[in-house]
């Protein structure tokens, strides 16, 4: 197995990771149902079936790669990211 090398992600990065994975989510969701209705209508293939087709692989791809990103970020036994990057007062 490559050698993976482990960054750890500022607080307010996961932060937006797990905001945006709701989004990633709803987008999968909506384009499934539009190309179900799609296909409801048409019951064939076509050029907004195979944009569809695109956009929910896209959203799915983005999914993934968030969710491999916050799993990755909670393997770590600890992290001090947070405490290296709040100021000391």
């Amino acid at each position: 197995m490559a050698f993976m090398k482990r960054v750890a992600l500022a607080p307010r990065a996961v932060r937006q990771l797990r905001r945006v994975r709701s989004v990633y989510l709803g987008g999968m969701v909506l384009s499934l149902l539009g190309l179900f209705l799609q296909l409801d209508r048409d019951g064939g293939g076509g050029r907004q079936m195979e944009i569809m087709t695109i956009i929910l692989l896209a959203f799915t791809a983005l999914f993934s790669l968030t969710m491999v990103q916050l799993w990755r970020h909670t393997r770590t036994a600890h992290c001090s990211t947070a405490k290296k990057l709040s100021p000391s007062v």
